[in-house]
């Protein structure tokens, strides 16, 4: 069964005005499945790390002459010698849409692609499944872009599904082959898909030595999601060297499994911290590598509101992806505590927003978004923020701060009150 994804209308336009366009995105998120479905008709070529099964490293030249174009080309970060070939071909042919590639690792070949490919690639990311694509309602944004455009009234209509479980979503996550096991079986897919990356990008592709201290690094990543990076203090607990820990953590980032959070700092640089927050890329994966049996588990879980964080920003991120303009993403923090979990930068405006794992709230948990913007109001555009909590009810809780429930987009229009303690 196919599930729609929130990029499909951007690829499409892509593949209708650049020569080549690229999806890249982690192991597994669905980028075959997607072009498979966008694009049934081309010729689909997968390659492999170790073994040249179509002579591409040998004479990329020749294998472009020999086979009829549109084509798919998966997983171009093992054949780097192709995208020079790529190069020459599209310069000399007027066609868009005639390659469409994907990639599970960026460095390297972006790098290669900006030297070959500039000005001829749009490029794109794919996350895993957000909550709408898993319920096949892919096809929209419903409430980032009416926020980002300060359309308060939109929040407040929902249509959709209740009595969804916050807990087991979190658990189970958006990678696309979960989505019809049974519970029984998450951990035996999770297994195979980190002995998989660990295998063919760590060991193949980064030249890692020692993978068992390796997967304990990306344990202690996944138990540290949605913290402030320190690359000294992880080395430290590992027994490794601050270095290799930030070469490990950008090999996470490399392939789409980890992704930080700058800190804003506006034009007021005292009080301000300058460390990223770093996110895991799917909860389902974090709660496996955490341990965490069951989504009955993360009932009191210590990890529970880090977990639920995560979950809601890479919800957020995914949904931005399909913007026709990203906007920048960032955190706040104080020399004092306040703090925002996430700023979001567009138009000249900023979006504040916090994450709060509890089913009910109180004026108090406004203070962070009214902190920031005391500290700004006169040198930014500030718009009204929000509070996406895991209660029931779309809820204003200042003059300038609203909250509104962490699903209440697959929700009927819900009722609205306001807090007074």
């Amino acid at each position: 069964m196919y599930f729609p994804r929130l990029l499909e209308q951007k690829v499409l336009a892509l593949s209708r005005h650049f020569k080549v366009v690229l999806v890249l995105g982690a192991r597994q998120v669905g980028k075959s499945t997607l072009l498979r479905h966008l694009f049934p008709s081309y010729k689909r070529f997968v390659f492999d790390p170790v073994q040249d099964l179509f002579q591409v490293r040998t004479d990329p030249d020749l294998f472009l002459k020999s086979i009829p174009t549109p084509m798919i080309l998966d997983e171009v970060q093992y054949v780097p010698e192709l995208l020079s070939a790529l190069k020459r071909w599209v310069d000399e042919r007027p066609e868009p849409g005639q390659f469409i590639l994907t990639g599970s690792q960026n460095f390297a070949m972006l790098k290669t692609i900006a030297e070959s490919l500039a000005g001829r690639v749009g490029i794109v990311e794919l996350s895993p499944m957000t909550f709408l694509e898993g319920q096949g309602r892919g096809h929209t944004v419903p409430w980032l872009d009416a926020w980002l455009k300060q359309d308060l009234s939109g929040l407040q209509d929902g249509a959709g599904l209740p009595n969804l479980s916050l807990h087991y979503m979190i658990w189970r996550g958006g990678y696309p082959g979960i989505l019809n096991l049974p519970d029984s079986l998450i951990a035996d897919h999770f297994n195979s898909y980190l002995q998989t990356y660990i295998e063919r990008d760590v060991r193949t592709l980064s030249g890692v030595e020692n993978l068992q201290l390796f997967y304990n690094f990306v344990r202690l990543k996944a138990a540290l999601t949605s913290q402030e990076v320190n690359h000294a203090q992880r080395g430290r607990e590992l027994g490794i060297a601050m270095t290799t820990a930030q070469k490990w953590s950008s090999h996470l980032s490399h392939t789409y499994l980890w992704h930080e959070v700058s800190s804003y700092s506006g034009n007021t640089l005292k009080r301000i911290t300058k460390k990223p927050k770093g996110y895991l890329n799917d909860t389902g994966l974090a709660c496996h590598l955490m341990r965490i049996s069951s989504h009955e588990a993360l009932l009191g879980h210590p990890s529970l509101g880090a977990l639920f964080e995560t979950y809601c920003l890479n919800q957020i991120q995914a949904f931005a992806k399909s913007l026709n303009l990203q906007p920048h993403f960032y955190h706040w923090r104080s020399n004092g505590g306040a703090e925002v979990d996430l700023i979001l930068e567009r138009d000249g405006c900023l979006f504040p927003l916090e994450f709060k794992c509890k089913t009910a709230l109180t004026k108090r948990d406004a203070q962070g978004i009214q902190a920031f913007r005391k500290t700004y109001q006169e040198q930014q555009r500030i718009a009204p923020g929000l509070v996406m909590y895991a209660g029931d009810y779309f809820i204003r809780l200042s003059e300038d701060v609203y909250a509104l429930p962490w699903n209440w987009l697959l929700k009927d229009k819900g009722k609205e009150k306001e807090i007074t303690n």
